[in-house]
């Protein structure tokens, strides 16, 4: 298709130092769980994203040094030459497109406690690490600074053997060791790096002119820059510091990448943030320098990047999520296929995958992660091995991601749906506080279904047993979610708690149901994901008096790993939800609920007009079970598999049921011959190609 010519502006080129971008799609830097231990997996990744017209792909942050490593975490090395070739990799794939490749240094100080090295941490002065490890970072001397600045002449200069054509100088996120000496909470030193702005910035302009006089030749040095901490006074902001910064070296670099820190500010959620929510604070970098500026926002309208680059705001659209939930976001707006794109819900949990250092993941995006390992190419899907028929019972995220993949091979599908329309689960939680974004993930199903002429949707119709025997369809696929619990069961109680049964009990089905309570509600919240806080969010701001209980520390503990979890108990008790952590649910009686502390086992009471239970979902089982049980009229009827997907077999997040949609689709009918059902990365091995 002919690209819409109001997008041209888009895929111009734009010269960043001795190189040039093809268009002005940058995908910035960002972590994926892979790095130095799954670099295949890396580089097949970032090989997809130059495929899908990103002209920049960048690494995640790469360590130039053993004495500044991540571990737990999984992030780039770049530590000697026998790292080089994990990049090269990644650099050819990269270039095999047209595409640039950079890369991010990173030498992150008092944010590392070395555990894997062991060696001593440095900083600017001497403080503890920034995690609650029992380590401290020394001050470095001159000797450690004049280290500092040849360790990332070393890396420039592999990164540069290593194929790369950008090369970064990292001043952002509050991690980096430039970042700690321009801040005056970190740097109390009293000599020439110390003191005022222009010694504080110093160490950050000699290494970048280290780098520019080492590779700058054939290599553009790029500067990332966090222009504002939303500290105000206390820190780097864009009406101060941020903006002295920018003016003090505005043409130095041979181009700016500018977004706000700490990282939770940068890819703030949607429950949090709008897209181009950094914008005010971003916008005047571009007054001040002829250099290229990149910036984030999540965009994904290609009408909103046109009026930035018009505006004078950004040369280049950065993106990491966007361009994860759709690595061929670039082509499908060069080919006129707006309707094609997978739009990024915010919901970040691609970054849980940094913090529980695995391969990430994403809602909208089943492939990703899975590139390498199993093959999956997010534009690309087998054709159908037979033509044998689908029946899948169920429209949520499972069903609709089954019914477009499996349409797209070319099965002949039906779509049945109890309900009145499509999204399951995502229809209900799509209209909770902050979560309207996530409809997306329904949205761009429907689209793509209904293009699909082999694949059919029946809205309200409720199948049974006896009607599935009769439709004669070769393949049953169950996909009709879960509900939860409201007995208390979960992760606490491995029983019903004693009461749970009366009618001022809930579960978070009927509140999502429209339900109405009032007074003293007690949401015991042993998921400890979204759910529990967005619920005290919303019964509060309908004027009850909410208390929530926690066995965890503190509310929605596993959103730290979202970088939601601050702002989530921040807005609780801004509107005036008490919390209860550490505390247990042990029964329920008509005006009161009993706490046990999960330490002492000390119990109080406390009152309560409604008690919501927010602990564990049950997979609607039923239909499988019934139907699974005799084999003989499975026979009878022709039908060769029935099977369970999505919250169906097991309750989990929307990103694993639309992957767990996916992955049926991708196996139907191909040979499952491995014991282990994809690629692994072994130490010391070579990998395939």
């Amino acid at each position: 298709m002919t690209r819409d010519p109001r997008y041209d502006i888009l895929f111009e080129p734009v010269k960043i130092g001795p190189v040039t971008a093809k268009n002005r799609f940058y995908q910035v830097p960002h972590c994926n769980g892979m790095g130095h231990q799954f670099p295949s997996s890396m580089a097949e990744m970032r090989g997809i994203k130059a495929e899908g017209g990103w002209a920049v792909v960048c690494t995640e942050e790469t360590e130039i040094s053993h004495t500044s490593e991540h571990s737990p975490l999984v992030e780039g090395r770049l530590w000697d030459d026998r790292d080089i070739p994990t990049f090269r990799k990644m650099t050819d794939k990269i270039h095999a497109h047209g595409g640039l490749a950079g890369v991010q240094l990173s030498y992150t100080g008092f944010n590392s406690a070395n555990q894997y090295s062991r060696e001593i941490p440095l900083a600017p002065s001497i403080m503890p690490v920034a995690s609650y490890a029992p380590v401290q970072a020394r001050a470095m001397d001159k000797s450690d600074i004049k280290a500092l600045r040849q360790w990332h002449v070393d890396a420039a200069l592999r990164a540069k053997r290593a194929g790369f054509d950008i090369i970064y100088n990292y001043a952002a996120h509050d991690e980096t060791i430039q970042m700690h000496f321009m801040s005056r909470r970190y740097n109390q030193r009293s000599d020439e790096y110390g003191g005022s702005l222009e010694n504080r910035t110093r160490l950050f302009r000699e290494i970048m002119t280290d780098i520019k006089d080492a590779v700058g030749d054939s290599c553009a040095v790029a500067v990332r820059f966090a222009v504002d901490e939303l500290l105000g006074s206390e820190g780097i902001s864009c009406e101060a510091e941020g903006r002295d910064i920018v003016e003090m070296i505005a043409e130095e670099p041979d181009l700016w990448d500018v977004n706000l820190s700490p990282w939770e500010n940068d890819s703030v959620t949607s429950r949090f943030g709008e897209s181009g929510h950094q914008e005010p604070y971003t916008a005047f970098v571009k007054q001040v320098t002829g250099k290229p500026v990149v910036g984030v926002g999540r965009y994904t309208s290609p009408d909103k990047m046109v009026s930035l680059v018009k505006g004078g705001k950004l040369d280049m659209i950065g993106a990491a999520r966007p361009s994860i939930a759709d690595p061929f976001l670039p082509n499908k707006i060069d080919e006129n296929r707006l309707e094609d794109i997978r739009e990024c819900i915010g919901c970040n949990i691609c970054v849980s995958a940094d913090f529980t250092c695995t391969p990430f993941r994403c809602t909208q995006n089943p492939t990703m992660g899975e590139e390498w390992r199993r093959g999956w190419h997010p534009e690309k899907i087998a054709k159908k091995k037979s033509d044998d028929s689908v029946l899948i019972v169920g429209a949520g995220p499972a069903g609709l991601e089954a019914a477009q993949a499996l349409g797209k091979r070319g099965y002949a599908v039906i779509l049945a749906e109890a309900s009145t329309e499509l999204g399951g689960r995502v229809i209900r939680e799509c209209r909770l506080p902050g979560l309207a974004e996530w409809i997306r993930v329904r949205d761009y199903r429907e689209g793509q279904l209904h293009k699909l002429a082999n694949v059919e949707i029946y809205l309200d119709n409720t199948l049974n047993a006896d009607d599935i025997l009769e439709f004669g369809f070769q393949h049953i696929v169950l996909a009709n979610g879960s509900k939860w619990a409201c007995d208390g069961r979960g992760r606490s109680n491995h029983f019903p708690v004693t009461g749970s049964g009366q009618s001022h009990v809930f579960c978070p089905d009927d509140i999502m149901d429209g339900t109405e309570i009032n007074g003293k509600v007690v949401i015991f919240d042993d998921d400890h994901y979204y759910m529990g806080g967005l619920l005290a969010e919303k019964l509060r701001a309908q004027g009850n008096q909410v208390t929530l209980v926690t066995p965890a520390a503190d509310v929605s503990s596993w959103t730290h790993f979202t970088l939601e979890q601050t702002r989530i108990q921040t807005r609780l008790l801004e509107m005036g939800v008490k919390i209860m952590p550490h505390k247990n649910l042990i029964a329920i009686d008509h005006d009161e609920v009993e706490l046990a502390c999960i330490y002492t086992d000390s119990r109080e009471t406390i009152t309560a007009d409604n008690v919501v239970l927010v602990t564990m979902r049950n997979p609607q089982s039923g239909l499988y079970i019934q139907l699974s049980e005799d084999q003989a009229k499975l026979d009878a009827a022709a039908i060769k598999s029935v099977s369970q997907i999505g919250d169906n077999l097991s309750p989990g997040t929307i990103a694993a049921a639309v992957w767990s949609g996916h992955r049926y689709s991708r196996e139907l009918d191909e040979p499952q011959t491995a014991s282990v059902p994809f690629k692994r990365e072994l130490p010391g091995q070579l990998n395939p190609k």
